[in-house]
């Protein structure tokens, strides 16, 4: 994603500073001050080394995972998500995949009170599920609270627009209806079928790239014709998630500061408690950020952002907010539904038909996903080409060392 701000010339958003808490539905009992080392003098007090313990496990997996830009680079792909990971971190990879989060950070030595008051609040503001969520998407889910995240100026989006303007692609706005195979002689290509603002209409095409979930609680609306043996939707299901938007007065009484003043908090996160409602609440900051730009204070008016499994109702709303001006909610399936018993979905669906979405099961995050895109481009590439010794390719350490 990096790479992609700078050849589209975006510039970073502006960070706004913004501590945060978690709140166990009686009261806070993890909070971020002004001072780093009494933040980590704190940690040390309350959970041991265990913060020390998952820092180093986490930058382990991340320092293996960053392999992947450099193979990209060379050219190489692979057929599976089970292979690239395979081809980063070995079995462990593949292991994590199939193996609970909490399971894998008891036995690292992370205590479980740790796990219930720092690692279950990370994975209910990212993915809205608990910690026996696979352990290599919940080390994703927690490379992505790192302090060193980032976001563009003007909106994420401008990514995917800009990219899509650099590649001179000709964009069809419309629903696609069904894929079916067409053969000819030794040749196979895809008609699809789609209906646009003017009618339906069908088109043929060499290559197939699907980038929707092919699950059925997603609803992708495509159907597969003809295909032997026949297939239709992946197994599992994507977790809905609520996000719901509040231009008002947040409620800090119910957090234990009955003056608003004292309200130190821009994000506060909530452990796995069964009466709480919510999985976050948050303050919002505006795409762009003006140099004299200020967070509202708890005691002012401001835009929050609440993350929630259902839709909240109006006396949960009066809860969290003394009082508001508007709400605005989306609802929408988010990410998959998690389970360390859930086998990855294929990359390559049929000859020349791929599937981005599957590295989402491996972890569902926007580089992730870009990550899962280049792969498909250069594998469709070397496939077409019959290149061989560019997909799944073993050692690609020690290989690419001896082309440099």
């Amino acid at each position: 994603m990096q790479e992609f701000v700078k050849q589209l010339g975006l510039k970073y958003r502006r960070n706004v500073a913004g501590k945060m808490a978690v709140f166990n539905g009686e009261e806070v009992i993890l909070e971020e001050t002004d001072w780093y080392l009494l933040d980590l003098f704190r940690l040390w007090w309350r959970y041991g080394i265990s913060f020390i313990r998952l820092q180093m496990w986490v930058e382990e997996i991340m320092e293996k995972f960053m392999r992947i830009y450099k193979y990209q680079a060379h050219g190489y792909a692979f057929s599976s998500v089970e292979e690239l990971l395979d081809s980063l971190g070995g079995s462990g990879f593949i292991n994590m995949t199939r193996r609970p989060l909490s399971d894998s950070l008891l036995e690292l030595g992370v205590s479980q009170r740790f796990i219930d008051e720092v690692i279950a609040p990370v994975m209910r503001i990212n993915y809205g599920q608990n910690v026996s969520i696979p352990a290599f998407v919940g080390a994703v889910s927690l490379a992505g609270a790192q302090n060193n995240l980032w976001a563009v100026e003007g909106g994420n989006k401008l990514v995917c627009s800009g990219l899509l303007k650099m590649a001179s692609a000709n964009l069809l706005e419309a629903q696609v209806n069904s894929i079916s195979p067409i053969h000819s002689g030794e040749g196979l290509q895809y008609q699809l079928s789609f209906t646009t603002a003017t009618g339906t209409a069908s088109e043929l095409y060499d290559i197939v790239v699907l980038a929707t979930p092919l699950q059925a609680s997603v609803g992708s609306g495509v159907q597969f014709q003809g295909f032997t043996p026949p297939f239709d939707e992946l197994p599992g299901s994507y977790h809905s998630t609520v996000a719901t938007i509040v231009h008002g007065y947040l409620n800090t009484s119910f957090f234990g500061f009955p003056d608003p003043r004292l309200f130190p908090f821009a994000s506060v996160l909530t452990t796995d408690t069964p009466d709480l409602f919510f999985n976050s609440v948050a303050s919002v900051c505006p795409v762009n950020i003006s140099a004299g730009f200020r967070r509202k204070q708890p005691q002012e008016a401001g835009v929050y952002k609440v993350f929630s499994p259902q839709l909240l109702e109006k006396t949960q709303l009066k809860t969290l907010f003394r009082s508001y001006y508007s709400v605005q909610v989306t609802e929408w399936q988010a990410y998959p539904r998690y389970s360390s018993s859930q086998r990855l979905p294929p990359v390559e669906l049929h000859p020349n038909l791929y599937y981005l979405n599957g590295i989402e099961w491996a972890g569902s995050a926007m580089e992730m996903s870009s990550v899962a895109a280049k792969n498909i481009a250069l594998l469709a590439y070397h496939r077409w080409n019959r290149q061989t010794d560019m997909v799944d390719q073993r050692d690609l350490v020690h290989r690419i060392k001896t082309e440099l």
